[in-house]
């Protein structure tokens, strides 16, 4: 129910239309008949992953579509083409979640608009001017300049660091980092700045780049668990779930029990089960691999084939 009235989602996965055929048809459709007076409503069909879609400013910036009687439905009749679907990070083992977020427009929301917030823009903003900066964090002998309290607010582990019981480090104006990568700890503050998962920018053929990026997906998760920013983490283990292949399903189960990732741990042990794959895997010595660094989850795995 929304604004008093029933709301269906349509969907057509070969099109609502023959000169659709070759794409998936989304129709927002109003369920009740009679309805006293026409709806202005705004609606954004997007895929669960897409999150800035989903944003209420975002769904605010649609222009409003007419709901009546006479006229109960609206969408997409293509959507988007199935070939295009398939190639998509949106589809995982064969399934994909469309949402579709509504409200109803009323008078005040046609003569009002309030701006969307802008903190995210201007928090970002002081890492990229580096005004104000406190300390500076130095990283394989690069230096990164960052304010002691956006740190402090966003990270427990950081905050401890720089006011807790750490005497050295709180009135330390440099601070030396080790085991962590340069480009992952750019990465990690950019995040901490943003609440947004940065892209790494790949300068090479694309299979490369994509087992650098799972390489890098890998590194940024455990400096996220280092410096317990969650959210951080949970954004790599959804990415690093589109990165699991034979050649690298062993090293990120691995790290998934390292880092207490249960999410990413299934995801490899689903991969790992499928006859196909778990033929290639031990081909290449796979198992026997897990057998050395991690003899627990060799165990765990073999459960799971019983079960």
């Amino acid at each position: 129910m929304v604004g008093g009235h029933r709301w269906h989602m349509w969907f057509y996965p070969n099109g609502e239309r023959p000169e659709s055929a070759d794409s998936i048809s989304l129709f927002l459709r109003l369920v009740d008949a009679n309805v006293a007076e026409a709806l202005n409503v705004q609606s954004i069909f997007s895929f669960v992953d897409e999150h800035e879609k989903q944003d209420s400013a975002h769904i605010r910036a649609s222009k409003p579509d007419n709901f009546s009687s006479c006229s109960r439905s609206w969408g997409y009749p293509s959507f988007m083409k199935r070939d295009t679907l398939e190639k998509s990070k949106h589809l995982n083992y064969n399934c994909f979640t469309i949402r579709c977020d509504l409200s109803i427009v009323t008078a005040t929301d046609l003569f009002i608009k309030v701006p969307a917030s802008s903190i995210k823009q201007h928090i970002s903003g002081l890492l990229l001017s580096k005004e104000g900066t406190d300390v500076t964090f130095v990283v394989s002998g690069e230096k990164f300049a960052a304010h002691r309290c956006v740190l402090a607010a966003r990270s427990a582990v950081l905050k401890a660091e720089l006011f807790g019981s750490m005497k050295e480090s709180t009135i330390a104006s440099v601070i030396d980092v080790e085991d962590v990568e340069p480009r992952v700890f750019s990465a990690l503050l950019n995040f901490i700045y943003t609440d947004s998962l940065p892209k790494m920018e790949i300068g090479m053929l694309e299979d490369e780049g994509e087992a650098q990026e799972a390489l890098w997906l890998q590194h940024l998760l455990a400096a996220a668990d280092r410096y317990a920013l969650q959210r951080l983490k949970a954004l790599c283990e959804e990415k690093l779930c589109t990165h699991t292949n034979v050649s690298s399903v062993t090293t990120i189960l691995t790290l998934a029990e390292q880092h207490s990732c249960c999410g990413l741990k299934e995801v490899c042990f689903e991969f790992i089960k499928t006859p196909a794959n778990l033929k290639e895997i031990t081909a290449a010595d796979g198992l026997e691999d897990i057998a050395r660094t991690c003899p627990s989850l060799l165990k765990e795995l073999i459960a799971k084939f019983a079960s």
